[in-house]
């Protein structure tokens, strides 16, 4: 069953798949198959797969027989074929029903020779690792270009007809008829009622008017000057046809074919010429003789090809070997390797090659020549390619241009347009600056710099006074390559500002300007707060005495609460920083927060200065009935201040300056937009010069303080440092004693936490069953730990500590030897400290410590006998 099934697989392969002779040869030989052992079920399988192919059972009888299946196994596989009803009407008998117009099938070529040519590898590529034009045109990894005929076309008139072909005659009139046949080997149509008709070897139109005539005898109403009766012969499926590829392709051999097939199909099923063949001198062969050539390049270059020219029966394409190569390489669209004819000139070469670049040098390419002994290089000029006649083994490269400018000059900085420009003969820098647009209202008009290139390629900086040069007196001549730069004032000096902080509703940094006095601050700040005092301004500027003890001059003023301009306005000067003081009894509301078991809890505002916990409670309706004091607690804020350098200062403050700016208005002004560029260079530079270290230095020293990180962190835990902290307060004594040392005076953000009354007790570390038990009174410790099953081996006893409810905490305690152990009250928790993880001695530590103490004891009593003596 095994082997049968084999020679099935081999079979099918052979019938359907279609591949060429020459790998044919190396498949099980089919001729051996006995159609005897093939089961039934195997029969229909090649039957399904034949017309899965588009193969009628006549086609799949007669390529069996063509395949080397011997005309005795044919019969039988036909014998068997009609005993399991899987052949339909004989296909060379007529039918007067009406034909079935399928569509016309053939063999899908594309994936034959897809996976025949992936057996024959890559494309090989010229040494000079160039494509070799054309190659993959045939081949490649996508073939998406394959030449498949169009089978839904009208038949042409010139085809030919030949055994295999199906053909449909429609009669039509007077008199309704239809025909479906097959041309029989011998070249016959086998009508009804008719009788054969030889059609071989005609065209379509040819075969039409012979079988007109012979259907006027059964159809006279055919005949005459004016018929009443009409026939209309067309193709339905289409024959196959064996070509022969020969030559310097990728895959030679015969191939099966549709017979609409033209030489680039049958190109393409053979993969195309190789690395060796000819893409111009493709030979068409038929009954041995030649009757085409085919030039692909004509096809790649120009579109046209004899893609209507169809192959016949038996046709041979020939590949010859190319005859001469040539390389193009540089700055061309399409470098490559080309093959010449004989006879053509350097012009058809860069034709093929796509012509230059945008930035080739077009009038002269170079070429390297091979002669009997040895290379030459020579020179073509572009007037030249037309007369030159390029030869097999040319090397030509095409150079690029010259990155450099033949009249060039530039200009940067405070002009209107800043760019390059075409220099002109006796152009002078006053012609430049018009070109541009003439100079910024912020140009420094006392120097400027040409930077000028020699033709050594040496520069030389050259300077200029523009406005001299603007008044018509000293102007500078410029040359090719000069580079003019005009400088802003805002480059040279460094960007002012002013800064105002205190009691204004938007403090920071403002952009100054000239005249600007403290109430035009103000505006620009968004006004004063009420707790502004005005009376009493300050303004810190900048010391102008050159002496190291004053660092800013301090100058009082004061402002209208309208803002409007006082009798002695003061104006202000860069990087003044005004001061608004808050008023001296003006006091922001405090708030508190009262959380837990109290009558009205909630938030609260602070009274006065010395308001105190008790005030508060009495004032939120005093404790619930189940409020347990001994657990509350406060909660209070910290902060933590982090100093900044100066340059760290100085860079924030020209972001908020430039935010500022930026939310200001949508629609800049010229002067606005300008400042904002130089805001954000300003604020790149800071960012270039501020060191990670120097912040980092910074940060890490206030963090190493306030972390407790000293020479003996090993030992010390180190702080976190925390935005809040609880604090443990005695509620009982300071209901008690209202006002008393108990009773802590409440600040900004206080939380008083008041829990329910509690009930258990949670005992936790070094105890043999870490848990929570009911609080109980008038019970010790001991009793408490008992309840967890009692201390551990390891537990450190004489550490144990109690933190209770409401955060303070309680250790244990020894005098004389005895322990005393502080009191648990509700909701207390009881933790016993370990001793750590014993480390045993290992057999070699014991070994050494017992060695050495002999050694020492030996030595001593070797001193004292010295002693003796």
């Amino acid at each position: 069953m095994k082997i049968r099934f084999i020679f099935l697989l081999a079979l099918v392969a052979s019938l359907i798949i279609q591949i060429p002779e020459s790998f044919a040869q190396a498949m099980p030989d089919i001729a051996t198959v006995r159609v005897d052992d093939l089961s039934d079920n195997e029969v229909r399988e090649l039957i399904a797969r034949g017309k899965a192919a588009g193969l009628s059972d006549q086609e799949l009888l007669q390529m069996a027989e063509s395949r080397g299946l011997p005309k005795a196994e044919v019969e039988k596989l036909r014998l068997r074929m009609e005993q399991l009803d899987l052949i339909g009407d004989s296909s060379t008998r007529t039918t007067t029903r009406t034909a079935r117009r399928e569509p016309r099938k053939q063999v899908d070529l594309e994936k034959i020779s897809q996976g025949l040519l992936n057996q024959q590898g890559q494309v090989v590529r010229d040494q000079a690792d160039l494509p070799i034009f054309g190659m993959d045109l045939f081949y490649n990894k996508e073939r998406n270009l394959t030449f498949e005929p169009n089978l839904n076309l009208a038949t042409p008139k010139n085809y030919i007809l030949g055994p295999g072909d199906k053909l449909f005659i429609d009669i039509y009139g007077e008199s309704e008829q239809n025909y479906e046949a097959n041309v029989t080997p011998e070249g016959n149509l086998m009508l009804d009622n008719v009788g054969p008709v030889s059609v071989s070897g005609l065209s379509i139109e040819e075969a039409t008017r012979r079988i007109k005539g012979r259907l006027q005898t059964y159809y006279p109403g055919m005949g005459g000057s004016n018929p009443t009766t009409f026939v209309q012969v067309s193709l339905g499926d289409v024959r196959t046809i064996k070509v022969h590829m020969v030559g310097e392709l990728r895959l030679p051999g015969t191939f099966t074919l549709s017979a609409f097939s033209t030489v680039f199909n049958a190109l393409y099923a053979a993969g195309g010429p190789n690395e060796r063949g000819s893409m111009r001198n493709v030979k068409l062969i038929r009954n041995n003789r030649e009757i085409a050539r085919i030039d692909i390049y004509d096809f790649l270059m120009r579109g046209t090809a004899d893609l209507n020219s169809q192959l016949q029966d038996q046709d041979v394409i020939m590949v010859e070997p190319f005859e001469a190569r040539v390389q193009v390489a540089g700055e061309v669209k399409r470098p490559g390797i080309f093959e010449v004819k004989e006879g053509e000139n350097l012009q058809s070469v860069m034709r093929y090659a796509g012509g230059f670049t945008d930035d080739a040098f077009t009038d002269r390419v170079s070429v390297v020549r091979n002669t009997p002994k040895e290379k030459t290089v020579s020179d073509i000029y572009r007037e030249q390619f037309e007369m030159f006649t390029v030869k097999g083994g040319d090397r030509y490269y095409a150079g690029q241009l010259l990155d450099r400018f033949t009249n060039r000059v530039q200009i940067k900085g405070a002009v209107f347009r800043e760019g390059n420009y075409a220099i002109s003969d006796g152009m002078k820098l006053s012609d430049l600056i018009k070109r541009a647009e003439g100079l910024r209202g912020e140009a420094f008009l006392e120097r400027a710099t040409v930077l000028r290139t020699h033709e050594d390629l040496s520069t030389e900086v050259l300077q200029v006074n523009l406005s001299e040069v603007m008044a018509g007196q000293n102007d500078l001549t410029l040359q090719r390559e000069d580079i003019v730069r005009v400088a802003s004032i805002y480059d040279l000096t460094e960007e002012f500002y002013v800064k105002i902080t205190g009691e204004v509703r938007n403090p920071g940094i403002f952009p100054f300007s000239k005249n600007m006095t403290v109430e035009d601050l103000l505006i620009f700040a968004g006004g004063v707060k009420e707790a502004a005092s005005l009376s009493d301004v300050e303004i810190a500027r900048r010391a102008a005495q050159d002496n190291a003890r004053d660092i800013s001059d301090i100058i009082a003023t004061s402002v209208n609460r309208d803002l409007s301009p006082s009798a002695s306005p003061v104006v202000l000067q860069p990087f003044d920083h005004v001061i608004i003081r808050r008023k001296p009894n003006f006091v922001l509301e405090k708030v508190i927060r009262i959380e837990g078991q109290v009558a009205a809890p909630g938030e609260f505002a602070v009274k006065n200065a010395e308001e105190k916990i008790s005030d508060v409670i009495r004032r939120a309706g005093g404790l619930t009935e189940f409020a347990y004091p001994k657990g509350a607690t406060l909660i209070r804020r910290t902060e933590f201040y982090e100093t900044e350098s100066e340059r760290v200062r100085k860079q924030k403050n020209y972001e908020n300056l430039l935010a500022r700016i930026s939310s200001e208005s949508d629609d800049l002004t010229e002067s606005q937009r300008r400042l904002l560029t130089r805001i954000g260079e300003d604020i790149k530079n800071y960012q270039e010069f501020t060191t990670e270290l120097e912040e980092d230095l910074v940060v890490k020293s206030k963090v190493d303080v306030l972390s407790g990180i000293t020479e003996r962190k090993a030992e010390i835990a180190p702080l976190k440092i925390r935005e809040t902290e609880a604090i443990a307060i005695d509620l009982e004594k300071i209901l008690a004693n209202p006002g008393s040392r108990h009773d802590l005076i409440l600040e900004e953000g206080d939380i008083i936490s008041i829990p329910k009354r509690l009930q258990t007790v949670r005992l936790r570390g070094d105890v043999i069953y870490p848990t929570t038990v009911k609080y109980e009174d008038n019970r010790s410790m001991s009793y408490f730990i008992n309840r967890a099953g009692g201390f551990d081996n390891r537990a450190k006893r004489r550490r144990t500590y109690v933190v209770y409810a409401n955060g303070e905490v309680a250790r244990t305690k020894s005098f004389l030897g005895l322990r005393f152990y502080p009191s648990v009250e509700p909701g207390a928790e009881v933790i016993v400290p370990t001793k750590g993880p014993r480390i045993p001695f290992r057999p070699g530590e014991i070994i050494s410590v017992t060695t050495g103490l002999a050694t020492l004891a030996l030595l001593l009593s070797q001193i004292n006998f010295g002693g003796g003596e």
